[in-house]
């Protein structure tokens, strides 16, 4: 159980929250309506304060989609590998809210908890309300105290087990991918606070990183995304880098540098002639979709920006292009496979949103599509209770609220868009949008 924090101002915590939700939801203007940047940056805000309610209101605790293993069913899988990934995939694709029938109870997930820490900082540094920022330091709390056991550095995976094709990942063994996104927000969490203890914790996940397998071949590096074996894939393997890049921006660590580049390397090397990437080499990795190339364009602009090092920006071009051609409908509905929309995936809406921001200022067109994803995302993955749906499979929605995948995601990356929509850019100075959000926090206390 995790215990709020309590006896502070919430700065979501908004009167429009206490009516009922369906009366909540009819006051979201639609977004071809809105008029000028300010009204979308009001129902950007407005969802942001919809779903921060949600999860505080549930006290960090949802699902999963691949939380099959939290089942009672677990026990008649007798711990082969096969019969596991049967549960977990069966959980993963079910239609309908099936987890409470079988055992399964919300949960709180360390990466979304890296998520909404992640989230609450961006909020702080756009509003400089104290609360965003205690409220942070909350999940950061949380996650230096809920790491991975039997690991001396900071590193984290899920607290159940997950079978997929790539074999089974044990309960609690951390994986890169959780660890690095997990890191790289501690890291965010220092250069906006100065807080010295995050940059160490990222820094100790750096370390971790730094000991993990790697494929080493003669087009650099590829670190595994699990320290039990070797596993080869690309995203982990960029995340992996970028984390290295951004800490030894601040530690002036030499290796981490060293290797990140030889990890940029290897993945930049094997980039489509178009722009894309596989999931991995391996033939049975031979798929390209939407969020995890998200997580390589991030990867690789961090890792570009935290060392001027320009070798990679054709890379760098060439697949941010890629994933604007191939990624969207014309309306904004994120597509899952470069070839094909659905399912249409709260994940692939957030880390869209996310990437598209963050690629903003060196492309005028991203914001315009970044805001595009985010109108059609509210309109029709957001329930009227604020958190938002897993999965829309065209002849119905998966409502299950998952923690990490669509809360904490989409929280972050409404964060993020909400930044770069700052009022600075209109003519409405950063002051008088901290004064609002002041005065909403002493309405509302």
């Amino acid at each position: 159980m995790v215990t709020v924090p309590s006896g502070e101002s919430d700065p979501n915590d908004t009167n429009h929250l206490h009516q009922d939700p369906k009366k909540r939801a009819s006051l979201r203007v639609p977004f071809e309506l809105m008029k000028n940047k300010s009204e979308v940056r009001q129902s950007v805000q407005k969802s942001i304060q919809e779903v921060s309610h949600w999860v505080e209101e549930h006290k960090y605790q949802a699902y999963d989609p691949g939380d099959g293993d939290l089942s009672f069913l677990r026990h008649f899988t007798f711990g082969t590998h096969f019969l596991r990934r049967l549960l977990t995939g069966a959980v993963l694709r079910v239609p309908f809210h099936l987890r409470p029938l079988i055992g399964i109870r919300p949960h709180t997930s360390t990466k979304g908890m890296g998520y909404m820490g992640w989230g609450y900082i961006k909020m702080y540094a756009l509003t400089g309300v104290e609360s965003y920022r205690t409220r942070a330091e909350f999940c950061f709390d949380w996650l230096m105290a809920n790491r991975s056991p039997d690991y001396e550095q900071y590193c984290w995976g899920n607290h159940f087990s997950f079978a997929t094709r790539g074999g089974t990942i044990p309960r609690y063994m951390p994986t890169i991918v959780w660890s690095s996104l997990i890191g790289l927000g501690f890291l965010e969490a220092y250069e906006t606070t100065q807080n010295s203890r995050y940059l160490q914790v990222a820094a100790s996940t750096a370390e971790w990183v730094k000991r993990l397998p790697r494929e080493r071949t003669s087009s650099g590096s590829c670190l595994s995304y699990v320290p039990f074996k070797q596993s080869s894939i690309h995203n982990s393997n960029m995340l992996g880098a970028a984390l290295l890049a951004r800490v030894a921006l601040h530690t002036h660590d030499p290796e981490a540098v060293t290797l990140a580049k030889e990890a940029m390397t290897y993945s930049c090397i094997r980039q489509n002639l178009d722009g894309g990437w596989y999931y991995g080499e391996a033939p049975k990795y031979h798929w390209i979709d939407n969020f995890h190339t998200g997580y390589n364009l991030d990867c690789l602009k961090r890792y570009v920006d935290s060392t001027a090092d320009q070798e990679f920006e054709s890379s760098l071009r060439l697949g941010y292009q890629y994933f604007k051609l191939h990624f969207f409908e014309d309306d904004g509905r994120p597509k899952y496979y470069h070839d094909k929309t659905g399912p249409v995936d709260i994940q692939c809406a957030a880390q869209a949103i996310d990437t598209l921001a963050y690629f903003s200022e060196s492309d005028p067109e991203s914001l315009d599509l970044a805001i595009k994803v985010a109108a059609w995302t509210i309109s029709n993955m957001q329930s009227p209770d604020g958190h938002f749906y897993y999965r829309d499979l065209g002849w119905k929605k998966v409502k299950t609220p998952m923690l990490h995948w669509g809360q904490g995601t989409m929280f972050k990356a409404l964060a993020h868009l909400l930044n770069k929509l700052s009022p600075k850019t209109d003519g409405m100075g950063q002051s008088d949008l901290n004064e609002q959000v002041a005065q909403r926090v002493v309405k509302n206390s």
